[in-house]
């Protein structure tokens, strides 16, 4: 799996406190192994983010993301990370 930061979501993760920061970088590397493993939460978004996913860093926070290889999940974009209130 090949995976791509935009600048969002670099910008966003260097905001995070440095716990949530060890989270996200736990959990993306379980994503590489398995993107539909439980405890993930792998699930599509909907309204203006229809065209995204995301996956759960911890019980607030989220990562959201887009496929971009047709759903092999061989090219994967990380956009940006929010607490579940900002997304919605």
């Amino acid at each position: 799996m090949d995976i791509k930061y935009t600048k969002n979501y670099k910008k966003s993760f260097s905001k995070l406190d440095s716990n949530i920061k060890s989270k996200a970088i736990i959990r993306i590397e379980l994503f590489k192994k398995d993107p539909f493993l439980k405890e993930l939460n792998n699930h599509s978004l909907s309204w203006k983010l229809k065209d995204f996913r995301s996956i759960n860093i911890t019980w607030d926070f989220r990562a959201i993301f887009r496929e971009l290889s047709n759903w092999t999940y061989e090219f994967v974009e990380f956009i940006s990370i929010w607490t579940h209130s900002q997304i919605y």
